[in-house]
């Protein structure tokens, strides 16, 4: 499989209660724009302080409104989570999700059979599987402590995006004020969802971290990829 899209997040785990490092684009290339190799958002997280597990959020393709069908994971894309430990950001383990005839089969942790542009299914690494949720969350917890999920999800982005695009052209002058005061803004994402797996992982499946981040703390070195089969 090769990688369409490589999303760099730098620091995400081992952190304090609530402290969440993200980033979010919502539109990647035209290749993958619209479709679930099309990464909106990855988050990586601690769910409680002083937790013995890491939670790991991919949200992909954006703006699936909920009063069109729900969309559906590309049975062609596998989106995989890597993570460094020994901050050369080159991925020592991975965790891997593939959809098959409506469930989200999950892979890893475990190292990767190839690093860098291409990636292959670890089949030999089951971490397990979870019906693809609808109206209503589907949760799976394994007997190693796991729990997965994947399906439609209220859409964390705030933005107003109207206001953006008025306040970047100057050739309409229709925001002479500025970005509007956070009471004011509009919440264009409101309403809409992403297609996201959720991974709750026992860190002591991913192996010691060996990064520092900003505030000090070890942390995992981790990004998500989307890759498409060839």
């Amino acid at each position: 499989m090769k990688k369409t899209t490589k999303l760099l997040i730098g620091m995400g785990t081992l952190v304090v209660t609530g402290l969440i490092l993200l980033a979010a684009d919502h539109i990647d290339a035209p290749s993958s724009m619209g479709t679930t190799a099309d990464i909106a958002d990855f988050y990586a997280f601690e769910p409680s302080e002083g937790s013995d597990n890491t939670v790991f959020v991919v949200d992909v393709q954006s703006n699936v409104l909920p009063e069109l069908a729900y969309g559906t994971f590309d049975e062609d894309v596998l989106l995989e989570i890597n993570i460094d430990l020994d901050d050369d950001l080159v991925e020592d383990m991975v965790v891997q999700a593939i959809p098959r005839d409506g469930r989200m089969y999950f892979f890893g942790p475990a190292a990767p059979n190839q690093t860098g542009l291409n990636s292959g299914v670890l089949t030999d690494s089951p971490l397990g599987d979870v019906e693809i949720s609808g109206t209503t969350a589907i949760v799976e917890t394994t007997s190693n402590g796991v729990s997965l999920f994947a399906g439609p999800r209220q859409d964390p982005f705030f933005f107003d995006f109207f206001q953006f695009n008025a306040v970047i052209d100057p050739a309409t002058d229709s925001a002479p004020g500025g970005f509007s005061a956070p009471e004011d803004a509009a919440d264009t994402f409101d309403g809409a969802n992403t297609m996201s797996i959720v991974v709750e992982v026992p860190n002591s499946l991913l192996g010691t971290p060996t990064a520092t981040n900003a505030l000090g703390l070890t942390v995992y070195n981790t990004w998500v990829t989307s890759n498409r089969k060839q």
